[in-house]
């Protein structure tokens, strides 16, 4: 900026301003004021001044920024694209200040990738969105002498890790229960690795979940015990010479809960083995007679409506506090509580369960701004049909921190040392919120920062088709998240 002066004969001052800003385009301002002495003329001085220095801030602002982007695309470079591993494959990488709506940085951040477990912070937004603060764990009618029962998907019904069992507690103590399916038939996700069904991370979904959909099987000295009671558990012979201390493999068919067990070496024992259940409507209406001691009537909508004469009055018994499904979901990045969960939220907003229906609504509705529409699949992320952009994550993260807050979002994401975060961030825990993925050549992570400086960012990476160390990507992209968090 220039300021030159002059003094005409009447001894009256004039001062001109030229300001020259070059930002997206380049303009040159020539702004003269005649300074009198008088209060208006001082005033238009002011005027003037204030213009120029708000304009040189926004300058200063842009040029920070551009700053920022530089330093950071720097450290990508020498910290990701360049990695050994990571250039065998694709990376996209997005980095977002919500207090100023600026990208930090992009690198082919609109593009699509595999994001694996980074799937569940949309089926996580669907529960935050549709399930309230309570999950509903049973519908039901009482009619006379009957009791009709109807499923909302809720998985904690009998899973050990949820002790409080309001919805047992209520069916025990009823008598001539009906139970009225809704037909929900999907299992198991499209796209899902069909050999890996007897795998504990690939749990099949259904209408009314039963101890997790789980079977557990206890090792004791080589002694066998498994829950539910009533699955066949066949044990082969041979182990006897070992005195108990093996390791066993299980095996079921593909439609069938009869579990094979197979002593595989004389090494020190796992005490808990967990096996998939197939589940279909005959199988849940069994698991819930044995369970409750009472023969369960199945029944469909039809027989269900002739029994009500369509005068439907349903009463609702809660389970859990959502955010106690939410935590483990994400702490422990749980494929089957991360389904149901897209289950639930179906049936709560559409009437029914339809993972499908479910996720083509939210694109349209609640979802419809999101920067570059995915091809969403599934609730867990097992499918590798599954496709979105770093932005699409940084889009969702900050809609979710405005729609729910960060500090019930920073209660449900691990941080480092917790959860899928405890190898990792230890060295200064606390300043990362965020959710983990992982499938074979495909890593992902997606979350919220603050800075040293007392920046708030939302960042997401995601990473494919690399041939190499998953945990070695995964620790440069830790020392890239903490530069970031020490310089900015």
């Amino acid at each position: 900026m220039k300021i030159s002066n002059r003094l005409n004969k009447n001894n009256n001052t004039s001062i001109i301003f030229h300001s020259s800003i070059v930002a997206s385009q380049s303009f040159h301002r020539h702004t003269y004021v005649d300074l009198q002495p008088s209060n208006g003329n001082i005033i238009k001085l002011i005027a003037a001044f204030l213009n120029l220095t708000f304009i040189a801030g926004i300058v200063l602002f842009s040029l920070s920024s551009c700053s920022i982007s530089k330093q950071i695309s720097k450290q990508a470079a020498q910290l990701l694209l360049k990695d050994s591993i990571i250039n065998t494959g694709h990376i996209g990488i997005s980095i977002y200040e919500p207090a100023t709506n600026k990208y930090w940085y992009n690198h082919e951040a609109t593009k699509f990738y595999v994001p694996a477990s980074n799937v569940k912070l949309f089926s996580l937004y669907a529960g935050l969105k549709y399930l309230g603060d309570s999950l509903i764990g049973v519908r039901y009618q009482q009619k006379e002498n009957t009791l009709i029962i109807y499923p909302t998907g809720d998985p904690t019904f009998l899973h050990p890790d949820f002790k409080h069992q309001p919805i047992f507690d209520f069916l025990k103590s009823k008598a001539n229960i009906h139970y009225c399916t809704q037909y929900f038939t999907k299992a198991l996700g499209q796209g899902w690795a069909w050999d890996d069904y007897t795998e504990n991370y690939m749990v099949q979904r259904s209408e009314f979940p039963i101890y997790g959909n789980l079977a557990r099987v206890y090792n004791n000295e080589g002694t066998l015990t498994i829950v539910p009671k009533n699955i066949p558990l066949h044990t082969q012979t041979g182990f006897e010479k070992y005195k108990g201390h093996v390791e066993f493999s299980f095996f079921r068919k593909w439609d069938s809960n009869e579990i094979i067990s197979t002593v595989i070496s004389p090494r020190p024992q796992k005490y808990e083995y967990e096996i998939p259940l197939a589940t279909n409507n005959n199988e849940i209406v069994e698991f819930l007679s044995d369970t409750l001691h009472q023969d369960i009537n199945l029944i469909s909508n039809k027989i269900e409506d002739s029994i009500n004469n369509n005068d439907k009055k349903l009463h609702i018994i809660y389970s859990q506090p959502t955010d106690s499904l939410f935590i483990p979901m994400m702490y422990h990045s749980d494929n089957f509580f991360a389904e149901q969960t897209l289950l639930m939220a179906s049936n709560e907003h559409l009437g029914y369960m339809s993972d499908e229906a479910m996720i083509d609504t939210l694109l349209k509705t609640d979802l419809k701004d999101i920067p570059q529409k995915p091809n969403w699949v599934d609730g867990s992320g097992l499918s590798r049909y599954n496709l979105f952009s770093p932005q699409s994550f940084i889009y969702l993260l900050n809609k979710m921190k405005n729609e729910f807050g960060i500090k019930r979002l920073k209660i449900i994401l691990p941080t480092g040392g917790t959860g899928t975060f405890k190898n990792y961030y230890q060295k200064d825990s606390g300043f990362i919120y965020a959710k983990t993925g992982s499938l074979s050549n495909h890593i992902a992570i997606s979350g919220y920062l603050y800075t040293k400086k007392g920046k708030f960012i939302i960042f997401s990476i995601l990473t494919n088709q690399f041939q190499g160390s998953a945990t070695k990507v995964r620790r440069a992209e830790e020392t890239f998240l903490e530069t970031i968090r020490e310089k900015y």
